[in-house]
């Protein structure tokens, strides 16, 4: 009989028609809004040399010294400002678009499974890779919910998912989306979010793109993400066709001394008050799922910010979380870099006869070892 869950997982590799998997990828949220989970989450998070690239000995001083003990218990009070009956954010509007993306593709693509991931947090990526085997997921694409690239976001999500797979005898077929900020309908989408915005509340004197911010010496480096950001602005504002002067780049959340990536938003906010602008309004298009840094940072802080630096009225625009246009151009991207494998064709990737025939054969053998 069959002894372990490795010998079953195998076994049922042969017997049943295999699957593909996608698997959707974002940052992640603490459990809760607490110091305890904040402590955890982001230790877990800056802990990744993706993220902070600084010799582990003097980071290790400073993220447990200063870091966590100071931060966590304000992260825990920010967290709590935004937190749903549901949870985080992040997690909940990131599940519903998994689970209409899944219901999407199930109605042509039935041997295609979605699942979700976070990159820090749970549910977490070796999770996410333990259904594999389990559900005979031979092919997986994976898709990091970032539209710009950057090492510190989807460079990590390829480290981590790798060194899941790595626990596994059987590997997947694996394919990755690195970016997809140059997709026609991403574009499209972030720009009718920010003209129905602008039909229901007029147009601002000023629309800003705020995106993530990373060291300045990432760039330098030969990180893209910079690059990627200002041409993702500049595409968005042309589908607009607002003039050069209508629309200006910042970047957000920066952390520590060191230099980031300029101009910084609450900067930028504070000049454009005291320059007489009265009203920004403000789209993150970095960000695929509203969070901490969309909600807090900018709906929130950096509306006190500019207020009280002279400004009259800042208006956050939306991420395109679940909504009907993010779930098509995810449909869309997953059958692109899915092409050629069976499960995307609508094609059985198994005849109805060779797979009997696999489920005698695999039968018979399981018999002969000792595993049926």
């Amino acid at each position: 009989m069959i002894k372990s869950r490795d010998e079953a997982v195998n076994v049922r590799g042969h017997r049943e028609a295999p699957r593909a998997g996608v698997l959707l990828v974002n940052l992640g949220s603490p459990d809760e809004p607490t110091p305890r989970a904040l402590r955890r989450y982001l230790k877990e998070f800056l802990s990744d040399r993706r993220v902070v690239e600084v010799p582990r000995p003097i980071w290790w001083l400073i993220l447990n010294g200063i870091i966590l003990p100071f931060r966590a218990p304000r992260s825990a009070r920010a967290y709590a400002s935004v937190w749903t009956e549901h949870g985080a954010p992040l997690l909940v509007n990131s599940r519903r678009l998994a689970d209409r993306l899944q219901k999407r593709l199930a109605q042509d693509l039935p041997r295609v499974t979605v699942m979700l991931a976070m990159n820090y947090g749970k549910p977490s990526i070796d999770q996410a890779i333990d259904r594999l085997r389990a559900e005979n997921i031979q092919r997986l694409l994976v898709v990091p919910m970032y539209p710009q690239y950057s090492a510190t976001t989807t460079a990590s999500v390829f480290d981590r998912v790798t060194r899941s797979l790595s626990r596994l005898r059987w590997l997947p077929e694996l394919r990755f989306v690195n970016d997809y900020h140059r997709v026609p309908d991403w574009q499209k989408a972030v720009a009718e979010s920010i003209r129905r915005h602008r039909q229901s509340h007029g147009s601002a004197e000023k629309l800003l793109f705020s995106f993530h911010g990373i060291p300045r010496r990432n760039l330098l480096a030969g990180d893209p993400y910079y690059c990627q950001c200002q041409a993702s602005a500049r595409l968005i504002a042309e589908r607009l066709e607002l003039n050069d002067s209508d629309w200006q780049v910042s970047f957000q959340s920066r952390l520590g001394r060191a230099e980031w990536l300029k101009p910084y938003t609450d900067e930028t906010l504070k000049s454009m008050a005291k320059s007489g602008i009265e009203r920004v309004q403000v789209i993150c298009p970095g960000f695929s799922i509203d969070c901490l840094e969309t909600i807090e940072e900018i709906a929130e802080e950096n509306d006190e910010t500019f207020r009280k630096a002279g400004g009259r009225q800042l208006e956050y625009i939306p991420c395109l979380n679940d909504s009907d246009e993010h779930v098509a151009l995810f449909d869309r991207l997953c059958r692109q870099h899915g092409q050629g494998w069976p499960e995307f064709s609508g094609h059985k990737a198994v005849g109805d006869s060779e797979l009997k025939a696999r489920q005698s054969r695999a039968s018979s053998a399981a018999e002969f070892l000792g595993l049926k």
